[in-house]
């Protein structure tokens, strides 16, 4: 029986295009709000000028640095609670090393990088709620 050939998917095929971004100086509370309003689990954190790194705000870092710190959402800046640099997926990068990448650095979603131009974001649930893979 031969055997089919499949075609390698790579980040840009499964990652999400929706991508929400924010100042870093927005307090957590106008954070949250854009997070429930966009409905989703993380925001880029824009680049302050070209030679600044993206970073990134995902709930965990709300229920670390506001909740169990005891600090009023209104007086905590994202740039406080997020992380910098963020790690970037390139969008040509083969989905098994980016599952592998994800994995090992402790993390679930990251940006996906067109260059030095971000295009989407992708997680591991992505990859499992991906149908060309399960």
């Amino acid at each position: 029986m031969a055997q089919e050939k499949t075609a390698i998917l790579r980040a840009r095929d499964v990652m999400q295009k929706k991508i929400v971004s924010i100042d870093g100086m927005a307090t957590a509370r106008e954070a949250v709000t854009l997070m429930r309003t966009e409905k989703v689990t993380c925001l880029l954190v824009q680049k302050r000028h070209d030679d600044d790194a993206w970073g990134i705000v995902v709930t965990q870092d709300f229920i670390r640095g506001v909740i169990i710190a005891g600090r009023p959402s209104t007086e905590v800046n994202v740039y406080e609670i997020m992380t910098k640099p963020v790690i970037t997926i390139p969008a040509d990068m083969d989905i098994r090393y980016v599952a592998r990448l994800l994995y090992r650095a402790g993390i679930r979603r990251a940006p996906v990088a067109d260059g030095e131009e971000i295009i989407g974001m992708i997680s591991l649930s992505s990859l499992i709620l991906d149908n060309e893979l399960f």
